[in-house]
């Protein structure tokens, strides 16, 4: 097998490697069907390697079709192995962008999601599955999952809350509509939103109704002192979306100070929070404020956008009004997936496919840092502590509009900092750049190619 594999630890992504020359050899014959691979533990130990990063290839061919993997028969190729394909996996790129798609914020790594473990997830999930499942469900969501995911949530984000405060929703941009349809029914018609903020999440409130007031952001996340008598204000407390920056502890403090006098209705959105890398966990505002914050969230950016789970907890004053709006949406969302996702979270499945995107971003992270230190050297980079994204302050007088779409003709896809902006000229140009879903050597490229438009 060492002479299948060649392995280049000078560079991160032990794992992506092996895969990929696994995958190599199988197209090329090099490996023929029915051919028997070694235990995880030994190539492990032939390569030096940890048997984790051997398992999580294994698994992924298997996902793919290339390999079999057979309790007491050990693992070996398929008998007929799929075409050779493009390894890279990315979402459809938007009208006008290049076919690569890369450097795209909001997107995490498609081709990593775990095929195998969600695959016996709904498995199990079918298998424990009544007759009652297969019928019309509580529009809240099936109970079971509500369970698991409040108890995930108190774990993990130190919310406090019980399965009767969760609705399970399509998705994040199910909830932010339940949130605006309860808002306008409550009589309101504006909410406050980030300064800058994401401009996806913005056009989807519009939509929906509601007019949005900005609210400035600093080093210290939003500025409460000017939120006036509005009815709600959207905020993103634990990674502010694009900043980075977290939600001081004083603010956190004036924010629900400010929310109790007023009646007024904290939107938290907790969209990556689980991603962090040089800093301390750092808990959910609903946690503090039960009575004053509704909490959304989803397994979008943590698992993939395609499987449309997401939800939502409000205070329970508010509790009513929303749920009667999800049973007007939609009488019930997928019930197998959501108990495939159940199962997914009490297993621990969920737990360590979050270990493992975690060391991977981060090594992706790192990559980028270090390419747009050498390509697109007066750039000053904010964020870098957690998510999927990161900041790029360009030089001043630098049109990011303008250097976004030279990016985008060229394959790439950032996001102008200006875009993130209700008010024009509000702050410094800058880009957006993600970086979940390309390897590490393809981030380098996809800078320098950055670095001759900047």
């Amino acid at each position: 097998m060492e002479a299948l594999v060649s392995l280049d630890r000078s560079r991160p992504g032990l794992g992506e490697q092996l895969t990929a020359a696994l995958r190599a050899a199988i197209a090329e014959g090099r490996l023929a069907p029915g051919s028997r691979l070694p235990s995880s533990r030994e190539l492990a130990a032939d390569l030096r390697v940890s048997r984790g990063v051997v398992v999580a290839a294994y698994e992924q061919l298997a996902a793919e079709g290339r390999l079999l993997t057979r309790r007491g028969s050990g693992t070996t190729v398929a008998a007929a192995p799929p075409p050779r394909t493009r390894t890279r996996t990315t979402t459809p790129p938007p009208s006008g962008s290049g076919e690569r798609g890369e450097l795209r914020p909001g997107v995490p790594d498609l081709a990593a999601f775990p095929r195998a473990a969600w695959r016996r997830a709904y498995e199990r999930a079918l298998d424990a599955a009544v007759p009652a499942d297969f019928g019309y469900g509580d529009p809240a969501g099936a109970p079971r999952l509500r369970h698991v995911l409040a108890d995930y949530l108190g774990r993990v984000r130190a919310a406090r809350l019980t399965a009767d405060d969760l609705v399970v929703t399509t998705g994040a941009a199910q909830a932010f509509a339940l949130v605006a349809r309860h808002l306008r029914d409550t009589g309101a018609d504006r909410i406050g939103v980030e300064e800058p903020g994401s401009p996806g999440i913005r056009a989807h409130l519009e939509s929906q109704g509601l007019r949005l007031v900005p609210v400035p952001v600093d080093a210290d996340g939003l500025d409460t002192g000017t939120l006036g008598d509005l009815p709600a204000v959207l905020v993103t407390p634990a990674h502010q979306y694009p900043t980075g920056v977290v939600l001081a502890p004083h603010r956190r403090a004036a924010l629900i100070a400010w929310a109790r006098a007023t009646g007024a209705l904290i939107v938290e959105d907790d969209y990556d929070a689980e991603f962090r890398y040089d800093r301390d966990p750092v808990g959910c505002l609903q946690g503090l404020a039960p009575d004053a914050v509704a909490h959304l969230g989803s397994a979008s950016k943590a698992l993939a956008p395609a499987l449309r789970l997401g939800w939502l907890a409000v205070p329970p004053e508010r509790r009513g009004s929303v749920r009667a709006a999800k049973a007007a949406a939609d009488h019930s969302g997928p019930t197998l997936e959501q108990l495939a996702f159940a199962d997914l979270l009490a297993t621990g499945g969920y737990d360590r496919h979050l270990r493992q995107a975690r060391r991977a971003y981060r090594r992706r992270r790192d990559a980028l840092v270090e390419a747009l230190r050498r390509h697109v050297p007066r750039a000053r980079v904010h964020g870098v502590a957690a998510g999927l994204h990161l900041v790029v302050e360009l030089p001043p007088g630098t049109d990011d509009a303008e250097v976004a779409a030279r990016a985008r003709a060229a394959g790439l896809d950032p996001m102008p900092l200006s875009a993130t902006r209700l008010r024009p000229g509000g702050g410094p140009p800058g880009l957006v750049l993600g970086y979940a879903g390309q390897t590490p050597d393809r981030i380098a490229e996809g800078v320098r190619l950055l670095g001759t438009i900047v």
